[in-house]
């Protein structure tokens, strides 16, 4: 399906989507993602038969799964791919040859200029432009959701990392066949996607904002499938600074970062934890670092609110079924699952089931650098990732 068109930091996987919705829905329900990311369970619900609703801060993740959740006529997206193609002559080393180079509304930002070099530099603002006047908005998000797939790729960012890291040694492929290479097989998976869903009825709702303000009716849901953002585990503002920025969702990254729910620099409120687990935590962190003993303190008062909402969300007998791995920070334990499992219990909550499964090294390696991102041994990690992870279920 179009699960590929677009990479994302900790993907939650389809199957595993599919599986709880088949599970615990019926044809027709309403089934919402609060951290929707990539879109992967408004999409599983949507070949399910069912009615979906998904939200994120993130704007590049709004984006993403507004065109991964949007079947379109094959038809339709061929002609205005044509049209694409044909404004984007390159000669044979696959640099642009446009007469709009120069002349086009220049992108102005120091990031970008930190990020690109030449020709790809420039070739970014002729693309943009070209996009944004394909007068079929579908058409247009597919293509900015390709887009902004790219940029890492075509930027010195180095590619192995999970933090902005510059590779001073990459070999950075031209942007526009870069860009052709990902639109044709993001077509080929939109027909797949549009033959599946070809003459059925389906309701998708892709909101951008908070999770702790669901933009649904109060004992409306009946079942919630989610993935939330970890303790300081990605600073998702960071890692989609490229799509933020030259999509122009943002110019000031430190504010964007400050509405994330995980971020260290997400701002405090004055929650009680009622998560005992969840104090000791973040008293042992404050004892290590005081500045992760406060993102550890603000990220569980955030969670508890949306845990909360979740609740007054949910219909009575519905569920909420969340997917989180155990880590550490600092080489501070953080039980994740344990502390979800005992805020929800406090906030009446009932657990009905708590599975735990492995996940195979080759998809998440278990530890990364603290300066560069990259994949290392624990001696070095700040922060461990997780071999594990459990699927919580709530009960309302």
């Amino acid at each position: 399906m179009t699960h590929g068109y677009h990479k994302y930091p900790a993907k939650f996987i389809p199957p595993l989507a599919a599986r709880l919705i088949e599970k615990y829905t019926q044809p027709d329900a309403l089934v919402v993602d609060p951290f929707m990311g990539s879109g992967t369970t408004l999409v599983e619900a949507m070949l399910y038969g069912r009615r979906t609703v998904g939200v994120d801060i993130n704007p590049i993740a709004w984006l993403i799964t507004k065109a991964k959740t949007t079947p379109i006529n094959p038809e339709t997206l061929r002609l205005g791919l044509t049209n694409l193609y044909d404004a984007l002559p390159v000669n044979s080393e696959g640099q642009l040859i446009s007469p709009l180079l120069g002349k086009v509304p220049k992108l102005e930002h120091e990031r970008i200029d930190y990020w690109f070099i030449e020709p790809n530099r420039s070739e970014l603002e002729v693309v943009l432009f070209l996009i944004k006047q394909e007068p079929n908005q579908s058409v247009r998000y597919f293509m900015l959701c390709g887009f902004s797939n790219i940029l890492k790729n075509c930027s010195r960012w180095l590619m192995r990392s999970s933090k902005p890291t510059v590779d001073k040694n990459k070999k950075i492929p031209p942007l526009v066949p870069t860009l052709k290479r990902q639109l044709k097989y993001m077509e080929k998976r939109n027909a797949l996607f549009w033959g599946k869903m070809k003459g059925k009825a389906y309701s998708v709702v892709v909101h951008r904002g908070d999770a702790r303000e669901l933009p649904v009716l109060k004992n409306s849901i009946d079942l919630i499938v989610t993935s939330p953002p970890y303790v300081t585990s990605y600073e998702y503002a960071d890692l989609h600074q490229l799509g933020n920025i030259i999509l122009g969702f943002t110019t000031d990254l430190r504010e964007l970062r400050k509405s994330f729910i995980g971020s260290i620099q997400a701002e405090e409120n004055q929650a009680d934890l009622l998560s005992p687990l969840a104090q000791e935590t973040v008293q042992a962190l404050e004892t290590v670092d005081k500045s992760e003993g406060r993102g550890a303190l603000t990220y569980f008062q955030s969670m508890q609110q949306c845990l909360q909402e979740m609740k007054n969300k949910l219909r009575p007998g519905g569920r909420t079924c969340i997917v989180i791995g155990n880590t550490a920070l600092k080489k501070v334990p953080i039980p994740n699952a344990e502390i979800f499992v005992e805020t929800g219990l406090a906030q009446g909550l009932q657990l009905e089931e708590l599975i735990k499964r492995e996940i195979p090294s080759k998809i998440l390696p278990q530890t990364r650098d603290p300066k560069t991102g990259r994949f290392t041994s624990a001696a070095k990690a700040k922060a461990l990732a997780y071999p594990e992870e459990y699927i919580i279920v709530l009960k309302k």
